[in-house]
């Protein structure tokens, strides 16, 4: 049986994780599932699948985590120091799925202990990409992406042979307002922001696909993961959803990944690799698809794919600057303290105003990402709606 370890098991990726997990409970064992505070989903999802430990991140949660599991035989904990301790429970494979900076500790831990790492939440590869890769590479942990579109990559890209590959096209769905006007956009509110037209995700992800700030760090992901220079990763959109990603050759083939845009299909592919599973999704139906479109993303309309390329050919600590101020504009509009614009400019601005040196450690990330947070909640105060 290959041992499992969630962290972030209440979240949209954690949930499609135990949904995979649960459906061959003789081929997984789960050791640790981790949550914020849903007390009432990490319980549950701890006792079906008779986890070894169930820790919430925050500690005031703790009491009612050790009351849902008392007689269970599920471990309670609480606080970072569990979180860590879940992280580096040695299991085979850990889905790092924890949302933002959070996330960026646990899953250094993990990779510390080996293992298969699958990388789900894109802080760790953008925030401290050379800090996470050194990690791996003297832990000898195996790093696998479970995004969609790099996971496509992955199974397209000849690692043997890297000099063979021309390109890597990453596909977007172009979000909500590929087709929208600059002036229209302003008009944009939250409930529009958050609904996706191809995927189900969490609020946070929704508005980045909205902005497209999705797919810059996405670049960034990719240029981290796969060796080939940053000016060969090209962006498309492709608003079906079916093409997850392209891997161009130097003889003019192009490999493509398809499949249905539901996030258990590259999930499994980790989950089982370098086997494959069984997953519930439908046979993909090309002729009930009837046509795929692609078209070239606009930086103007969508400055986020503007400032995240410029991050990642800076390099340094800019990609974790755009990072933590896009949380926190992020945040702002979904709480309806700034309008849809002001996303990307007070990104844009953070940067402006911060150029410290480059992270050699993860607390000089999350330093830098603090400092960058501090920076970019101002520029929120300066903002009327």
């Amino acid at each position: 049986m290959k041992s499992v370890t969630i962290l972030g098991a209440t979240g949209s990726v954690g949930t499609s994780t135990l949904d995979l997990v649960e459906r061959e409970p003789d081929r997984f064992r789960v050791v640790a599932l981790t949550a914020n505070c849903d007390v009432a989903r990490l319980a549950a999802a701890a006792i079906r699948t008779r986890a070894e430990f169930a820790v919430v991140a925050d500690e005031q949660c703790l009491p009612e985590l050790q009351a849902a599991l008392a007689g269970t035989g599920v471990r309670a904990g609480g606080g970072a120091d569990a979180i860590a301790e879940a992280a580096a429970s040695g299991a085979d494979w850990t889905m790092g799925a924890i949302v933002g900076c959070a996330g960026l500790k646990p899953v250094l831990s993990a990779i510390e202990q080996g293992g298969t790492v699958v990388i789900a939440n894109k802080e760790p590869l953008v925030s401290a990409g050379d800090v996470i890769l050194r990690a791996a590479a003297r832990s000898g942990a195996t790093l696998l992406p479970a995004d969609s579109e790099h996971n496509a990559i992955f199974q397209c890209f000849d690692a043997a042979r890297p000099e063979g590959i021309r390109r890597i096209i990453l596909t977007c769905s172009g979000g909500p307002f590929r087709d929208w006007t600059t002036d229209q956009m302003r008009g944009v509110t939250l409930e529009q922001a958050v609904k996706h037209p191809n995927w189900s995700m969490g609020a946070k992800i929704s508005v980045d696909s909205a902005t497209m700030m999705n797919k810059g760090l996405e670049l960034i992901e990719a240029a981290r993961l796969f060796p080939i220079a940053p000016d060969r990763i090209e962006i498309v959109i492709h608003a079906q959803s079916v093409i997850h990603s392209l891997v161009d050759y130097v003889d003019g083939s192009v490999l493509a990944q398809l499949g249905p845009p539901d996030m258990r299909t590259p999930i499994a592919h980790t989950l089982a690799w370098p086997d494959r599973m069984a997953t519930p999704m439908a046979p993909l139906d090309l002729v009930g698809i009837g046509r795929l479109d692609f078209a070239a993303p606009d930086p103007v309309r969508f400055p986020a794919l503007r400032l995240a390329r410029e991050a990642l050919d800076a390099g340094g600590a800019r990609p974790a600057i755009l990072n933590a101020a896009n949380e926190v504009a992020v945040e702002a509009f979904l709480n309806r303290r700034i309008g849809f614009l002001e996303i990307a400019a007070i990104v844009e601005d953070t940067l402006i105003r911060y150029d410290p040196a480059a992270p050699d450690s993860v607390d000089a990330v999350l330093a830098i990402d603090a400092d960058a947070r501090r920076l970019a909640s101002e520029r929120v105060k300066d903002c009327v709606v």
